[in-house]
């Protein structure tokens, strides 16, 4: 492979690149659930012949159709058994479709599967999938790599990595440029400001850094000053033609070929090297930007970028408030004392006069806190900030929020978390949260921008006086961080992988779900190494009657209730034998693992507290 691109940059040629392959394939009436990628294979003269326009119109250089020809996006198309055949082939129709003068640049977008630490792909399979990808990519005569619209910043560095390996083993020059997505705003989805994933990915061996997509041509000129000013490395720019409009059920993109020639100039002085187009951009836009651009290659482009002073760095993590310091329950548990919790499930309506009459007896009886969960099994409820923030203010007894990831994005979260510390809710539980389809309303939307790992992440980067996106929050949070785990997981070895992440993002206890087999959480604990010693608080639940443990037994994820157990609730004759039975149980099962744990989280199942305080008074005359 020769440097052609390479030398063009070295050159301070301003490089057209081409348009938007997705939309343009839409608009030929390719059918949006299609595998887009695969038609490399069943269509290539469709493929070469949208390569072969967008050359025409004066690209520089043309982009493979291989955005999402990864193993994780193309398993949903039963085509991951052909990563390295449909980059190689998009790559050769791009290269034939070029010819001599026009260079080709490999698509590569992200794997469509949270990373860590925000999700459980991790680092070592993000790189492998992208190397993967990027080997056909070079197979097929690529003279460089482009990783595009990208929001964040550890995956697209994991294919940084990737692009660095290659060139090492293989002894290629192959230029990468690393291209992020961003809002109207300006920043990426985690938050991420232009100067700051600027400088990261300058330093991570980007050879060119740039942003791509989501919005039109207008909103990139102030990212584009900024990243600017941040770095050295030449910078690229490919807006979408305008934000998507629908009109009688077509997806319209409304900038003009003339509009985006305007801002190409714009961007060419602002000191851009590369710029193309995004979704919405057809041939007709990107040969008004390529003649706009002609326009200014004299005497204009000859002039230098003028220099500005780099910004300040993004803050350093804050020193943390110290662990012991953050709650109560903190407290406690770093001393080493047995806490002991309650569950107590939010109304479905707003009056919390029950609530609070409970809480305050809980409090009474002895438990050292109450747990709130969120919207549990995907029900429409009370939030468990506002019930939290009352019950600590009315019953004077600490809580423990949990917090969902399914129903708020990133930005939700940091400002939901933010409130809640405000407002004295030091206790968290991060979890995952159950999908809508479980719940009252199936057809709602579910976010899950991140998982409980990434949550947890989160949580500790706020801990840390930091927003997602490096940014100093001023003094950082002290929250104390629960996780949940579940010792009955049918897949113990990923329940395992699972809680280890949770650990290295920051997690200080863990909650398991109700235990009803002793045994199985006791095997369960014996196969944590010794880098997942933190404490464990075990899910206590005193069946209420048969029909309460069938229930247990069958309808909710994650809970496991042996046989045994079914068989003893079933020997029960009434209702009050039965409760008596389970509250039995419950305290059996706490007696033969309390050696083992710091503590319960005890459930009040159906509000009744009197259950729960019975298994309370079994841990005081122990």
């Amino acid at each position: 492979m020769d440097n052609r691109f390479r030398k063009l940059l070295e050159d301070g040629t301003i490089i057209v690149f081409d348009g938007g392959m997705g939309t343009t394939l839409f608009d030929k009436g390719v059918f949006i659930n299609r595998c887009f990628d695969q038609l490399n294979l069943t269509d290539p003269k469709m493929i070469l012949q949208i390569h072969s326009e967008f050359a025409k119109a004066g690209a520089m250089v043309l982009e493979t159709n291989t955005f999402g020809s990864n193993r994780y996006k193309l398993s949903s198309h039963d085509l991951s058994d052909r990563v390295v055949e449909i980059n190689r082939v998009g790559a050769q129709l791009a290269r034939e479709a070029a010819g001599d003068k026009v260079l080709v640049a490999g698509s590569v977008g992200p794997l469509g599967v949270r990373v860590e630490p925000w999700g459980p792909t991790s680092l070592f399979e993000a790189t492998n999938a992208f190397r993967e990808q990027i080997e056909g990519l070079v197979e097929g005569g690529v003279d460089a790599i482009i990783l595009e619209t990208f929001t964040d910043l550890n995956e697209i560095r994991q294919a940084l990595v990737a692009v660095s390996e290659l060139r090492k083993e293989a002894g290629i020059d192959l230029p990468v440029i690393a291209s992020m997505t961003v809002d109207q705003q300006g920043n990426t989805l985690f938050g991420a400001a232009p100067e700051s994933f600027a400088r990261i990915l300058e330093s991570s061996g980007a050879d060119v850094v740039g942003v791509n997509c989501s919005v039109g041509p207008r909103q990139l000129l102030e990212p584009l000053e900024k990243m600017r000013s941040a770095i050295e490395v030449p910078i690229s720019v490919m807006p979408n033609a305008g934000l998507p409009t629908e009109v009688e059920g077509r997806t319209i993109y409304v900038c003009s070929p003339d509009y985006m020639a305007n801002y190409a100039r714009r961007f060419a002085r602002l000191g851009a090297r590369i710029i193309g187009g995004c979704c919405g951009t057809t041939p007709e836009h990107i040969r008004a930007m390529a003649a706009s651009i002609r326009q200014i290659t004299g005497e204009e482009r000859s002039l230098s970028v003028p220099t500005i002073e780099k910004v300040d760095k993004v803050a350093e993590p804050r020193e943390s408030v110290p662990v012991p310091q953050r709650s109560r329950l903190a407290s406690m548990i770093t001393s080493g004392k047995f806490v002991a919790t309650v569950e107590l499930a939010p109304p479905r309506g707003w009056d919390l006069k029950k609530i609070l009459r409970s809480a305050t007896a809980m409090h009474y009886a002895g438990f050292d806190a109450i747990n709130i969960p969120d919207g549990p099994r995907a029900s429409a409820r009370m939030g468990p900030l506002a019930m939290a923030a009352l019950i600590q203010r009315e019953v004077g007894i600490e809580t423990v929020m949990h917090y969902a990831c399914r129903d708020r994005n990133l930005v939700g979260m940091q400002s939901d978390l933010l409130g809640a510390y405000a407002l004295g809710l030091h206790n968290l539980l991060v979890i995952t949260g159950d999908p809508p389809i479980m719940g009252d309303y199936p057809q709602a939307t579910a976010v899950f921008d991140v998982d409980a790992i990434g949550l947890t992440n989160m949580v500790t980067r706020l801990n840390s006086g930091m927003d997602l996106s490096g940014r100093p929050i001023g003094q950082p949070t002290g929250f104390f961080v629960s996780v949940g785990i579940n010792p009955t997981a049918i897949n113990t070895e990923k329940e395992i992988a699972r809680f280890r992440w949770k650990v290295e993002a920051g997690a200080h206890i863990a909650i398991t779900q109700p235990v009803f087999d002793a045994d199985q959480l006791l095997a369960f604990l014996e196969k944590l190494d010794d880098g997942l010693r933190i404490p464990v608080i075990a899910g206590i639940w005193p069946l209420q009657s048969l029909r309460n443990a069938e229930f247990l037994a069958n309808e909710v994820p994650g809970v496991s209730v042996p046989d045994a157990v079914l068989e003893r609730m079933a020997a029960a004759h009434t209702r009050k034998d039965e409760r008596a039975e389970g509250e039995r149980i419950a305290v059996e099962i706490l007696r033969k693992v309390e050696d083992h744990i710091q503590g319960i989280q005890v459930t009040a199942p159906f509000g009744r507290i009197k259950s729960a305080v019975r298994v309370l008074e079994a841990v005081r005359d122990r």
